[in-house]
């Protein structure tokens, strides 16, 4: 079964602040961002479970050729995963683990 995805508001604007970041730097560049992102939100819809925890109950799951990381949760009782973070790896990582 399917799961459905909740970003948390601060998460979404993380994703387009950085697809806008890329975008500026190299044309196509956010929109390959946004590829590699979406393709692993949908690896994550398929296998929550495949990814490690991380802190608690958080899991994180890495986008391939750009240093960001998705940090989600999985609530098995309503089948939703709900996206915590988009976090850049070189950020303080005391920012990725939200409720």
């Amino acid at each position: 079964m399917s799961y459905k995805l909740i970003f948390n508001s601060i998460a979404e604007n993380e994703l387009i602040s950085a697809v806008e970041w890329y975008e500026e730097q190299e044309f196509g560049l956010g929109e390959r961002f946004e590829r590699e992102t979406e393709k692993q939100l949908q690896k994550i819809v398929t296998n929550p479970v495949a990814y490690h925890f991380s802190k608690g109950k958080f899991r994180e799951a890495s986008i391939d050729r750009f240093p960001f990381t998705i940090v989600y949760v999985i609530n098995e009782r309503k089948k939703t995963i709900y996206i915590s973070s988009v976090f850049h790896t070189s950020r303080n990582p005391k920012g990725k683990y939200r409720k």
